[in-house]
């Protein structure tokens, strides 16, 4: 029986040991895979970054943690996922130069410089914990501040020039703190109800205005052509008096009228009316 335990024992001490080298030969190789660094530790001390693909550590002794550095969105757009409220609780509000309340929504696009893994991995463990705690509050600092350099309606007829100036000031805070700018978006601008419905009653006058303005002309317009027309037709008659006048006048109206007379007189006279075409006294 003695025996049987022994056997038993050295079967189960093999079993570990084999196992322990099956753990400790795949602890010797990972992958890093595309999007991703490899930060590889040595007794917590930071010894080199990993590129993408098959890598080799010491087991027990060395640690790769994966550091993401593919793209990343931050999206502060109502109709995204997050709306105007992040998990956090913060409002992406701003206040024009005007001092109107703007909800501003926006979406950014980036990703961490690969050639600063390690240095990231250093201070915040994770790309996550870095959004958090260095990108997301620049967005909202940059956003927040532009704003206030323009009014309102300007906000709106300058959307273009607001868009571009936040980006270059992204994108030069991004570089300073280890991050790629790829795309910044503004989508959506919201004021408070009065200054919306002050916006629209201003919209409907001037639209009342430009349609009265266009009416005005329409009148003016009708007006000259009533005017050019019956200058026309003065000018119509005057031609055809001279006409007349140049070919006998009187006898030349009394012709053309003989030229058009069907050859029938009125079947009743009134004494002392002359008979068209004919002079009696002669």
């Amino acid at each position: 029986m003695f025996t049987n335990i022994k056997k038993i024992t050295g079967i189960a001490l093999k079993v570990v040991f084999i196992l322990v080298i099956v753990v400790i030969l795949f602890g010797t190789f990972g992958t890093v895979q595309a999007g991703e660094r490899g930060v590889k530790t040595r007794f917590g001390a930071i010894v080199g970054v990993i590129q993408p693909g098959l890598y080799f550590k010491i087991p027990i002794v060395e640690r790769v943690a994966m550091v993401e550095v593919k793209t990343r969105t931050v999206n502060y757009d109502k109709g995204g996922d997050y709306g105007d409220e992040k998990p956090t609780g913060d409002n992406l509000f701003g206040a024009s130069k005007d001092l109107q309340d703007v909800a501003i929504g926006v979406v950014v696009n980036y990703h961490v410089n690969p050639d600063k893994a390690d240095s990231i991995y250093a201070q915040y463990s994770s790309t996550a914990n870095y959004e958090m705690n260095v990108i997301e509050p620049i967005i909202r600092e940059v956003v927040k501040s532009t704003s206030a350099q323009y009014t309102a309606e300007e906000l709106v007829t300058k959307r273009a020039e607001y868009g571009d100036k936040v980006n270059i000031i992204l994108n030069e805070r991004f570089t300073s703190k280890d991050a790629v700018l790829e795309r910044f978006s503004v989508t959506n601008f919201e004021f408070s109800k009065a200054f919306t419905q002050s916006i629209e009653a201003k919209v409907t006058a001037v639209q009342n205005a430009e349609a009265a303005k266009n009416k005005l002309e329409q009148i003016k317009f009708e007006a000259q052509q009533t005017i050019e027309k019956a200058k026309a037709e003065a000018q119509a008659i005057a031609i055809q008096a001279q006409a007349i006048n140049s070919q006998g006048g009187a006898d030349y109206v009394q012709l053309q009228a003989i030229q058009k007379w069907d050859g029938h007189l009125p079947t009743q006279m009134i004494p002392g009316a002359t008979v068209p075409f004919l002079n009696l006294t002669k």
